[in-house]
């Protein structure tokens, strides 16, 4: 978590998962992480984009993962989304960091209160987002997605990690 990711797959993974935790605690989420990976064929856009309405069925039907019509749904148009967003751009990685001009936000907070939920650059990203065609990623999911694919550094401060990360240096290859 937090370290910067570039890669498209990982990205998708991240998009996918956030997604489904929405109104839920991502705890909640990391615990099904795996059901997951076997469910929605090891994260491939390529293959999700292809599911059909037998494949939302027996989605509908694994306890492994979150049985919520809407967000299954999603995550099929979000795969759809993602490649075709990862098209125009060369791959997903540069469209989704050219809002951090290709590396990472460095905050520097000392309270996890004082971390925001959301900011606006997330409420940027994700209405470009949707207006992409994804679904089920507003401004507080998409600010979630950008702590965790390193976006923005919300490590603490005092966290060994916080330095790890901030001192290194990310770019978009």
């Amino acid at each position: 978590w937090g370290v910067p990711v570039f890669d498209d797959r990982k990205l998708f993974e991240f998009i996918l998962l956030e997604s489904a935790q929405a109104g839920l605690s991502w705890q909640t989420i990391l615990n099904k992480r795996e059901n997951y990976r076997a469910a929605f064929s090891n994260f491939n856009p390529e293959k999700i984009a292809l599911y059909t309405k037998k494949d939302v069925a027996v989605l509908l039907d694994n306890s492994g993962i979150i049985r919520n019509r809407k967000k299954i749904e999603a995550a099929i148009g979000n795969a759809s989304a993602f490649l075709e967003t990862a098209s125009s751009y060369g791959c997903f990685s540069d469209y989704i960091w050219q809002f951090t001009d290709g590396k990472p936000i460095n905050n520097n907070y000392s309270r996890i209160e004082d971390v925001p939920t959301k900011t606006e650059l997330s409420i940027k990203i994700s209405k470009d987002m949707k207006r992409r065609g994804f679904s089920f990623f507003g401004p507080v999911i998409c600010y979630s997605h950008m702590q965790a694919a390193g976006m923005v550094n919300d490590h603490m401060s005092y966290c060994h990690r916080y330095l790890e990360v901030s001192s290194k240096s990310y770019s978009v290859s």
